[in-house]
């Protein structure tokens, strides 16, 4: 069990930031998977009064405030249109409707979790996090960026670029964490295939052999996933072992392949 010496409700993104200077003090975003750990901690930082509960909608993107549930992403029309449903698959396996109300964006963002369903699809839609000092980002280098630089996420940005997507994972039973991930994204005829809970952290690969270029077939959607599988690296943990993984990969993505023929 986590414990806390204080809590404080912020009033503006420059107080948090200078509270999470401290390294004992933590932002605690829905406090879920936080609770889960032991020890005391120094203050904890809730940012519920800065306004970053809402979705704004603009012509050229989607702004989503990193107190934003994960139950709004899984029921937003807009989102979901674009995405053809991708977004609701990446979330609703994620425990139960209970949890989701709670569990935000900023948390499953920031965290940067192997299992995240939701860094997952975030990467393959080409997304960026806005960090309150450091600046705008790709969701993809937010995956690399030094944990001990300690930072407010502001807010997800979406493009509304033309994309298709699709979001699959493999999963011992229903709401359990992932065994594996996998968005697959095609914009302008650029494939990119991102593959997580390997069970490290999501990582994203380009379709550098043009094997889809000509289009998607059963003998180029086996022929991408083989590739992909051979690229990408997994390890071993309680729910599957790394060879496990690297079948499932396959599986997967010559499944997303094709059905990315349907969207």
């Amino acid at each position: 069990m986590i414990s806390f010496q204080q809590y404080v409700r912020p009033e503006s993104l420059e107080e948090a930031y200078e509270l999470c200077q401290k390294k004992n003090n933590v932002v605690i975003g829905g406090m879920l998977w936080l609770k889960m750990q032991n020890g005391r901690r120094g203050t904890a930082i809730d940012l519920c009064d800065l306004g970053l509960d809402q979705i704004e909608e603009t012509a050229e993107e989607y702004r989503i405030g990193a107190m934003v549930s994960l139950r709004t992403l899984e029921l937003h029309e807009g989102l979901n249109t674009m995405t053809a449903g991708a977004l609701r698959e990446a979330v609703c396996h994620i425990v139960g409707v209970q949890f989701r109300n709670v569990a935000t964006i900023g948390g499953s963002i920031y965290g940067r979790f192997g299992f995240s369903d939701v860094l997952t699809l975030f990467m393959a839609l080409d997304a960026k996090v806005e960090l309150y000092h450091a600046g705008v980002m790709s969701v993809k280098e937010f995956a690399e960026y030094p944990r001990e630089k300690r930072d407010i996420l502001v807010r997800v940005i979406v493009p509304r670029t033309p994309v298709r997507t699709v979001y699959l994972s493999m999963r011992n039973t229903e709401t359990d964490f992932p065994v594996l991930t996998c968005a697959l994204a095609e914009r302008n005829g650029k494939y990119t295939c991102v593959i997580g809970a390997r069970p490290m952290k999501a990582v994203s690969f380009d379709d550098e052999k043009k094997i889809l270029a000509g289009g998607v077939t059963e003998e180029t959607a086996a022929a991408y996933a083989g590739d992909i599988a051979d690229r990408a690296v997994f390890q071993s943990n309680l729910r599957a072992g790394a060879e496990y993984r690297k079948k499932i990969c396959e599986v997967l993505v010559r499944r997303a392949a094709l059905a990315l023929r349907e969207v």
